[in-house]
């Protein structure tokens, strides 16, 4: 019996890092990138625009219709794709906006940035509070990507000022 219950915790220590490991997220295409790139500038000046034409259409939503996409794990990592090229964006925009600041204006563009973190990340983890289900993991990844391409157009308009 001993030796039996020794290779059952055996076995079980062998399969455990494959259950714990998790996927490497794939990264962007260029084309994914270029596509939301283009589209944000295209609307720049048209906030809501980039918001109607960018968001979701051209990265999300095209990867949730594949069959990795369609159950809450893809769902969920089709919008973290996307928020990682708004977060690129974000923060080449942000990088732009600093050079043209004072130095009082820098330390209030910081402070706003973490400000604006913090409500993203309680705002999208809302989610998991509200619904508490696995249906919160894409709506949350979803807000991630939203608040983030908010932001990114944002801080580009900022620039332009």
């Amino acid at each position: 019996m001993a030796a039996r219950s020794m290779l059952a915790v055996a076995a079980i220590w062998a399969v455990l890092p494959l259950a714990c490991a998790q996927a490497e997220p794939r990264k962007p295409t260029p084309k994914e990138v270029s596509a939301i790139r283009n589209c944000a500038a295209k609307y720049q000046d048209d906030l809501g625009a980039v918001e109607r034409e960018c968001l979701f259409k051209l990265v999300g939503d095209p990867c949730t219709e594949t069959p990795e996409g369609t159950f809450n794990v893809g769902t969920a990592d089709c919008y973290r794709l996307e928020a990682a090229i708004w977060d690129s964006l974000l923060n080449e925009n942000f990088k732009n906006l600093l050079g043209t600041l004072d130095d009082q204006q820098t330390a209030k563009l910081r402070a706003m940035q973490h400000a604006w973190i913090a409500y993203r990340d309680t705002t999208c983890n809302f989610y998991s509070d509200k619904i508490q289900g696995t249906m919160a993991i894409p709506m949350s990844a979803a807000c991630n990507a939203r608040e983030t391409a908010r932001r990114a157009v944002l801080l580009q308009f900022f620039s332009r000022l």
